[in-house]
């Protein structure tokens, strides 16, 4: 019973210790570095967009055959 306690307590010590070690091993990106991260982001979001469109041309015509409109 004992055991378990100290090793619920050594939980946020260790959790404290793997977050320092973390933050200490993460950089700040540097200017051509963010440009890339953004522009992958940006193509990211254009082509989400291009098949969400896509789709929802190909969804409309099918869906009123489907469904039979007027």
């Amino acid at each position: 019973m004992s055991d378990q306690l100290k090793e619920f307590a050594d939980m946020p010590q260790e959790f404290v210790k793997d977050g320092m070690q973390f933050l200490n091993r993460c950089t700040k990106p540097d200017k051509r570095e963010f440009l890339k991260i953004s522009q992958a982001v940006g193509v990211g979001f254009i082509v989400m967009g291009v098949i969400g469109y896509v789709v929802k041309l190909i969804h409309i015509p099918v869906n009123n055959i489907l469904v039979g409109g007027s």
